[in-house]
């Protein structure tokens, strides 16, 4: 929240504490000097503020028309100001960006399993467009007042204004929910404390962060990281592969980046392998399977790698198999691994 919705929202509350504080003493008052009861205490106050012109429940004393005569003074103020107030907050849009902001906060606060992106700058922006081809949730924190209002302007994005540096801030995108926190802030010290309050916050999420400084790499994946990213270093390999192997380059780029899908290469978990597959070879698999996918490569639980496996390759539960094929493809694939032949 900016400074000015700060000021008027207190603006707003000082408004309502003020006539409440009147109500009670009007009521106080008249209980006190006139010994009504608390409901007419209640009434004649009501009447007295709202100068409704109603009648006496009883004729007043001297005292009672001298405290009534305050008491009209002192609300005439509070009204006047509680009312501009008001009409100044609904005029503003203050009143609508409040309801969007508490429907956006309730979308987010039902999100589980989610991404959280911390900075919307070229390379949080990017990441943000992936997730969205990929159907995934994602909640963007950002603290740049011009940034939130380019998010404003999609619908489809959620949003925190705030610090992502900040437990609270990171309690508020669901940290302990997420599945996954992307740091892409421009400054690679906070990217350090993001990454180090997240990683003390859910010990299990998937942490990758940008760097830009050589030597920022280790200090991000000391405090957490599971992955560093340096744009600039990856930008230059790019370019260089780009002379030497050209088609090789624009080939991966294709498989990885394309948005018709044609084909993909995608990671899918044995979590759920059939136990028929357990501990059997990958021949036994493909004999199977009749999908037409490549099995192009195993990560292990070790973390090794395994590209282009062999037929006598045993499976595991812990295995991740990397996929070549199209979308209908990996999708009889994804059916046959997980229930055998039917």
């Amino acid at each position: 929240m900016n400074k000015f919705k700060q000021k008027s929202t207190k603006t707003l509350s000082i408004g309502i504490f003020i006539f409440v504080l009147i109500l009670t003493v009007g009521i106080g008052g008249f209980m006190l000097l006139e010994d009504y009861s608390f409901v007419d205490g209640l009434y004649m106050t009501i009447i007295t503020i709202s100068t409704v012109g109603f009648g006496e429940i009883k004729p007043l004393s001297e005292m009672g028309r001298l405290f009534t005569s305050m008491l009209i003074l002192m609300s005439l103020g509070n009204l006047a100001y509680l009312a501009t107030t008001v009409v100044t907050f609904i005029i503003e849009g203050e009143l609508f960006e409040y309801i969007k902001n508490n429907r956006v906060n309730k979308r987010i606060h039902k999100l589980t399993d989610h991404v959280i992106v911390c900075g919307f700058g070229r390379n949080g922006e990017q990441a943000c467009l992936e997730l969205l081809d990929h159907d995934q949730d994602f909640v963007i924190i950002e603290k740049r007042d011009h940034v939130i209002d380019r998010l404003k302007e999609n619908p489809e994005l959620l949003y925190l204004k705030g610090d992502a540096t900040q437990e609270e801030v990171l309690i508020s995108a669901g940290i302990e929910r997420a599945r996954a926190l992307i740091a892409t802030t421009p400054n690679d010290a906070d990217n350090v404390f993001v990454v180090l309050t997240a990683r003390g916050m859910n010990p299990n999420i998937k942490i990758i962060s940008r760097a830009s400084e050589r030597g920022s790499d280790m200090k991000l994946k000391r405090a957490g990281a599971n992955n560093v990213i340096m744009p600039e270093r990856m930008g230059g390999q790019r370019m260089s592969k780009l002379v030497m192997q050209p088609d090789i380059v624009e080939f991966m780029e294709y498989i990885l980046l394309q948005s018709n899908k044609d084909v993909s290469l995608e990671e899918v978990g044995c979590d759920y392998m059939c136990h028929l597959f357990e501990g059997r070879t990958l021949k036994e698999l493909k004999q199977q399977d009749d999908s037409g996918v490549n099995i192009v490569g195993v990560k292990q639980k070790s973390g090794k790698y395994i590209f282009n496996p062999q037929d006598s390759y045993e499976l595991l539960r812990t295995d991740k198999l990397f996929i070549l094929g199209s979308i209908h493809q990996l999708s009889e694939f994804r059916r046959t691994l997980e229930r055998g032949k039917s």
